[in-house]
């Protein structure tokens, strides 16, 4: 069925069209539009994000030396860059943001299942922050996300705590920056739980002690109470706190949280199931591969950024629905030298034992070299 077209012609095929031209028509992106639609600005940056093009003149030759298949590729405007820079600075940014939450939306049912490290019935979410500079590459590894938020670096991390509708019953693992104890009762009081790790001067009164099995790596397990004026009238109720021995890292971790239920060591494998979540966005560093950016405008920026997740995510969408082994680094990898091959998808992915050697080696390296 696939005889003819060529990979990337082939992967564009699991991307949800119909969907995509709501969200152009939306913002009324393609109102006024000649010869390069919105639909050929998402093609260019999606080939150029997965063959890792490095600056606009870079995408322009290497598409020009293709001209003949680019119709067959989807493609129907001309691909300039003073076109693609254009389209840049002045699409909405948005089509392609919603387009990438239309893609998640997809792809988490297809994870739903993954294991994440601890038996849980309930809802469970990761919060997380990366900086973006330029000159760092951005690519997800780990699990799909539920909620992405692109802001100004001045934006303290805390913030976003303000964007999110606790879930009744669902865990929300969050790191240190994230100690704000009166965002942090809005979950109390939304009947959510909430783990995370404290901060050193954060001032407590234990309560009671309760049993524990130091073999398992727990080494307390208290009922606290806040002490500091301001902290215990933002979070007048009480807490239970967790320290843990961690003998993967041999780190001492302490952990807050409003559950009284679980186990201790539930909790802090709830919160080993955050590190998840660091993966995906040490993978945004390392892979997302946006040496450059196109454009300097923060609607170019976030452009690329929202395409480029998308990007990711509809990857993610082809290995599951494929049925693929590979990691997603490795897919990426292979597709970025097998995109204008004119093969079955899955084909392309039938490599040799000693190639996917070498590419679990080169994952390895990457996974390691934090």
């Amino acid at each position: 069925m696939n005889f003819g077209r060529t990979v990337f012609s082939q992967l564009i095929g699991f991307l949800p069209d119909r969907e995509f031209r709501r969200c152009v028509a939306h913002y009324d992106g393609d109102i006024g539009l000649r010869g390069f639609s919105c639909w050929d600005q998402y093609l260019t940056m999606a080939f150029a994000q997965l063959t890792y093009r490095e600056s606009l003149r870079d995408i322009e030759a290497c598409l020009r030396s293709m001209r003949g298949k680019l119709y067959h590729m989807g493609f129907h405007g001309k691909v300039a860059r003073s076109t693609l820079a254009d389209a840049n600075e002045s699409r909405d940014w948005r089509i392609y943001a919603d387009f990438a939450q239309v893609l998640i939306r997809i792809a988490r049912p297809l994870y739903a299942h993954d294991p994440i490290g601890v038996d849980l019935d309930q809802s469970l979410y990761a919060l997380d922050s990366t900086t973006i500079d330029l000159c760092l590459s951005l690519f997800p590894h780990g699990n799909i996300p539920t909620f992405i938020r692109i802001t100004d670096g001045k934006v303290h991390d805390v913030n976003i705590l303000d964007e999110i509708l606790p879930e009744v019953g669902a865990f929300y693992i969050m790191d240190r920056g994230y100690i704000d104890f009166e965002r942090l009762y809005v979950f109390t009081l939304c009947s959510a739980f909430f783990v995370v790790r404290t901060k050193e001067n954060v001032l407590l009164q234990r309560r009671y002690s309760h049993p524990i099995d130091k073999t398992t790596g727990v080494r307390s397990d208290h009922t606290v109470i806040l002490t500091a004026i301001n902290s215990a009238m933002a979070y007048p109720d009480q807490l239970r706190r967790v320290s843990y021995h961690d003998a993967e890292t041999d780190k001492r971790l302490k952990f807050l949280t409003n559950n009284f239920v679980l186990p201790a060591l539930t909790i802090a494998q709830i919160y080993k199931s955050r590190w998840q979540v660091e993966l995906f966005f040490k993978w945004i560093k390392q892979h997302l591969r946006i040496k450059a950016f196109y454009g300097t405008s923060d609607n170019a920026v976030k452009t690329q950024i929202w395409i480029a997740v998308s990007v990711y995510v509809l990857v993610a969408i082809l290995r599951k629905r494929l049925g693929l082994e590979a990691s997603l680094y490795q897919i990426l990898q292979i597709l970025s030298v097998t995109l204008f091959e004119k093969v079955p998808i899955l084909q392309a992915f039938q490599t040799s034992d000693s190639e996917t050697d070498l590419l679990q080696d080169g994952n390895q390296l990457i996974l390691f070299d934090f």
